[in-house]
């Protein structure tokens, strides 16, 4: 990705106010279309517009592409629906038209595809819009080269030549038979290897890994990582073919995923950018933070609870934190671990209660660890005949068990409810162990208080 320096976001506006066309393209010329993106990102709306309108149609529509959703969205609300149908829809393959459509309201999405001029391009994009945009299906393009397992070579090259030229790129040639359904795949090299060969059939890779419209996203992203796939067809229910999916597609998701569950975890409810306004991000912010904001309340009443220990023995305050803490670290790491493999396959729902004893054996084993460390401190610095030495330890080790039990079930619960599971490693996890944590704290406390006092 280019950057761009302000002198040269300067030099790039002074050509804009003067509405110097030809300087305009030229600085544009040998721009990559995500450099272009990136350098309206520099400019205000009616800068941008400026731009975009010296672009030819084709870079017009790569450029479309690699704008963000929201400047994507500013740029084509300013646009008559003939314009984003003969510009950008008519000048992109299906998925991309698909994503562009899909961000749209309902009444311009119809305008929008009355006005394509290719009505088969037009089909195939009404086609794809019934399917989940978080399946394979809504992930899906239909430009393809499709070839017969009963054609011979040189009609199979012809076919090929006749698909190819509307084509910007080709990963792999299908294989069909007479009712449309997936046999295989034709690699290019057999073209050259086999020229005189009678029939597709006989030289064909058969049994493709192939996905079912309907399979969700992670689980096509998983096919394509275990497979190490470029592309993949897309299937009906009876094998028939549909489609293919890239991947550069499946890494887009992959990526959008990523950032959406990295949000979750850092407490922001919803999607937001650096550029969004103070509302837009105050309103994704404030959810967690009030939530935060009862559990540090309910903290404070359990402690309030406790002034009578407090004044016992004053030095348990002082491991208020340290308990609160490693409640929280161990909570979040074992949700941490559940998400992930959930999310890269090598955690099945199925396996719950063995993941479950798993973590309760390693939080066994940093209990007893982290506890004996503190208590051999606690035993030199205050004494090992004193509460605050046993309460410490007991509570630590009380709590590391159920933070590692806790930050394990939660997790695998949301997945097992279709809920991002992502969300059990953000503040809730804290949240929730801090409050337990105390808890435990101080019933540990009061009832070697109360035997101490007996």
């Amino acid at each position: 990705m280019r950057e761009f320096t302000q002198e040269y976001l300067e030099h790039i506006r002074a050509i804009i106010r003067e509405h110097n066309d030809d300087a305009a393209h030229a600085e544009l010329i040998d721009l990559h279309p995500a450099d272009i993106a990136e350098l309206y990102q520099d400019l205000d709306l009616d800068e941008a517009e400026y731009l975009y309108k010296l672009l030819d149609d084709d870079t017009a529509a790569d450029v479309l592409m690699e704008l963000d959703e929201d400047d994507r969205r500013k740029l084509l609300s300013n646009m008559p629906a003939e314009e984003i149908a003969k510009q950008f829809i008519d000048h992109l393959d299906t998925d991309d038209a698909v994503d562009i459509i899909q961000e749209l309201d309902e009444e311009d999405r119809d305008k929008i595809l009355s006005h394509i001029d290719d009505v088969e391009q037009a089909g195939d994009i009404i086609d794809l819009l019934k399917y989940d945009e978080d399946t394979a299906g809504g992930l899906m393009g239909t430009e393809m080269i499709v070839v017969n397992e009963d054609w011979s070579m040189p009609e199979c090259i012809k076919q090929m030549r006749m698909q190819a030229e509307d084509m910007d790129e080709i990963y792999n040639v299908y294989v069909v038979d007479g009712d449309d359904k997936l046999r295989g795949i034709l690699p290019l090299k057999k073209l050259i290897t086999h020229p005189s060969v009678s029939k597709i059939k006989h030289v064909m890779e058969e049994d493709p890994v192939a996905v079912k419209a309907d399979t969700p996203i992670d689980e096509v992203a998983l096919d394509f990582e275990k497979y190490n796939l470029v592309a993949m067809p897309v299937i009906d229910s009876i094998g028939r073919l549909l489609g293919r999916i890239t991947v550069d597609d499946v890494m887009d998701q992959v990526r959008e995923s990523s950032e959406r569950d990295y949000q979750l975890a850092s407490g922001l409810s919803s999607d937001v950018e650096t550029a969004d306004s103070m509302f837009t991000q105050t309103k994704a912010r404030l959810p967690w933070l009030l939530i935060g904001m009862l559990g540090g309340i309910g903290n404070s009443v359990i402690l309030g609870n406790f002034e009578a220990g407090f004044a016992a023995d004053p030095t348990l305050a002082l491991f208020i934190p340290l308990i609160g803490g490693t409640g929280g670290n161990v909570g979040t790491q074992s949700s941490a671990i559940v998400v992930q493999g959930l999310a890269n396959g090598s955690l099945d729902i199925k396996n719950a209660s063995r993941q479950l004893v798993r973590e309760l054996g390693v939080g066994l084993i940093n209990g007893c660890i982290i506890s004996l460390l503190v208590f051999l401190y606690n035993f030199f610095k205050i004494g090992g005949t004193q509460v605050t030495t046993i309460a410490v330890s007991l509570s630590l080790l009380a709590v590391v068990l159920f933070a590692s039990v806790f930050g394990t079930f939660v997790p695998l619960t949301l997945e097992k409810f279709k809920i991002d599971p992502a969300l059990a490693t953000g503040p809730f996890i804290s949240i929730t162990n801090d409050i337990i944590g105390m808890v435990i704290y101080m019933s540990i406390s009061t009832v070697l208080l109360m035997q101490f006092a007996g």
